[in-house]
């Protein structure tokens, strides 16, 4: 890697660009501090290629969350070019970011997810709000199939807020997901991609609000974490084995997390695949691998190798 000019890519024009700002800035300065020649690149999608070929870039670090970084779109024009990059390919990206096929995957694999319905904007000329409460009871999940961050999630607490509720997810999806709420214990479980995989400590995350929404995830003082979980020996089991199924299922690579309810029955369900995860200071990824003995610009080094061991296995 030596010889690799790295671009990290952040920002760009999705609803999570400073997010992703604030993840590209940490990633590339422990880049540097590991001696890797990086640069920090802020995407502007029509003047992608130039940007690339402007600095030198040889090598890619993608830490663009949400539309073009999330989606398979970035990642199918770096194939087209032939730049290698870290993370999820195409498929496995596309897949994640639209939560109404990831889903409809987890339920056809076993895999345990909340029972869910779909719905498209040429469905919001029906009633919705009375086909949503004939199939489901309060309280009940109104998200945007393919945002992140909390982006477009409403927790539905009155029959009064359902359409509301729809209205909110259709501004960031053409696309709905409406599922079952599961009571319990909120967890996420970071997974590094290689052979054979490596599981990190399962985080549990307390919100003070009681609702882990764009406000807690990126607020310090706002949730807090608790590393490991604190769920019985099987329950953390049976944990990891949905989230290296619903990882495996979807082809990631790299490194992703999987966010996942316990319910009091110390049963599992895997709610979605993040394949970019973010890597800010509050930040769930690094928080895992520090407990596992893993430094911040260890983890974002291991990452980079990883992206080039996958390289290596795909040449001829």
């Amino acid at each position: 890697m030596e010889r690799e000019k790295i671009g990290v890519l952040m920002g760009g024009p999705s609803t999570e660009r400073e997010v992703s700002l604030n993840t590209g800035r940490a990633i590339l300065g422990a880049l540097r501090e590991k001696g890797y020649d990086a640069v920090g690149i802020d995407l502007d999608p029509p003047r992608f290629l130039e940007q690339l070929r402007e600095n030198g870039v040889t090598f890619v670090f993608n830490a663009i969350h949400g539309k073009f970084g999330e989606d398979g779109a970035l990642q199918g024009a770096l194939d087209l070019l032939g730049i290698p990059y870290t993370g999820s390919g195409v498929l496995a990206s596309a897949l994640a970011m639209d939560k109404s096929i990831s889903k409809r995957l987890f339920q056809a694999a076993g895999i345990p997810t909340p029972r869910a319905e779909f719905y498209t904007k040429s469905d919001a000329k029906r009633n919705l709000p009375v086909e949503i409460m004939q199939k489901f009871s309060l309280p009940l999940v109104v998200k945007a199939a393919a945002q992140g961050s909390s982006i477009g999630v409403v927790i539905v607490e009155e029959e009064s807020q359902v359409q509301a509720a729809v209205a909110e997810a259709f501004r960031y999806s053409d696309c709905i997901v409406v599922e079952n709420f599961i009571k319990g214990t909120e967890l996420t479980v970071a997974i590094l991609g290689g052979k054979p995989l490596e599981v990190l400590p399962i985080i549990e995350i307390v919100p003070r609000s009681g609702r882990y929404d764009y406000h807690s995830k990126y607020t310090k003082g706002t949730t807090e974490y608790i590393i490991p979980a604190r769920i019985n020996d099987n329950a953390a089991e049976r944990v990891r084995q949905a989230a290296v199924a619903a990882f495996n299922l979807l082809g990631c690579r790299g490194v992703a997390r999987v966010d996942i309810m316990l319910d009091d029955e110390n049963n599992p369900y895997v709610l979605e695949v993040n394949t970019v995860p973010g890597m800010t200071a509050t930040s769930l990824v690094p928080k895992a691998a520090a407990a596992a003995g893993i430094s911040f610009a260890d983890l974002c080094e291991r990452i980079l190798l990883l992206a080039k061991e996958e390289r290596i296995s795909r040449q001829p």
